[in-house]
């Protein structure tokens, strides 16, 4: 397994085509896919055909940026995947940030500590000068994290959403974090 970045309790890698089981076990739970498009599970289909060949084609397009599989280092266990990518019409200056973890990882801190150590490499290695994070209003779990790792409430927008998801109404939420505010964090937290 080639292993773009480690953590305390994460390996982040490159997906491969044996993660079609993986990703299907993911976005088959109702719970982890209600604010993406509103608990529907994923057919293995969606996962092969679609879901897996684009994060594939994402590696091809910005080095070290991408779609990596979260694997929890203690068992060896998939527990989902972080995105670190430039937005669309945007180059590897302003990228986005995402996550979506299992339930058996919610509420560990996987999500916040997977999302710090890619904002650091972007800003210490891939020239990133903007992380850009988005969920659903009424996601209070996604805004905590976001906030944990240093992003800072932006703006509130409504956007098209093709089928109803509970919640859109009240819209989306942008958080950010530029690489001149992430240094003047990493200054505060080595004072304390």
């Amino acid at each position: 397994m080639r292993v773009f970045l480690e953590t305390e309790r994460l390996l982040l890698r490159r997906f491969t085509e044996s993660d079609v089981a993986n990703l299907h076990d993911l976005d088959g739970d109702p719970e982890v896919m209600r604010f993406v498009n509103g608990g529907r599970p994923v057919s293995r289909d969606v996962i092969r055909e679609e879901t897996l060949p684009r994060f594939l084609r994402a590696y091809e397009r910005f080095e070290g940026f991408g779609v990596w599989a979260a694997i929890e280092r203690s068992t060896g266990e998939f527990v989902g995947w972080f995105e670190f990518y430039p937005r669309k019409d945007a180059g590897p200056e302003e990228v986005e940030l995402g996550y979506r973890l299992r339930r058996s990882a919610w509420g560990k801190g996987y999500a916040t500590e997977g999302s710090r150590a890619l904002i650091r490499k972007g800003f210490t290695e891939l020239g990133v000068q903007r992380v850009v994070a988005e969920t659903m209003t009424v996601n209070a779990a996604s805004r905590r994290v976001m906030e944990k790792a240093g992003l800072a409430y932006v703006r509130t927008f409504h956007q098209e959403w093709p089928e109803r998801v509970e919640g859109d109404e009240h819209g989306d939420v942008e958080y950010a974090l530029t690489r001149v505010d992430w240094g003047r964090q990493v200054t505060e937290r080595r004072r304390l």
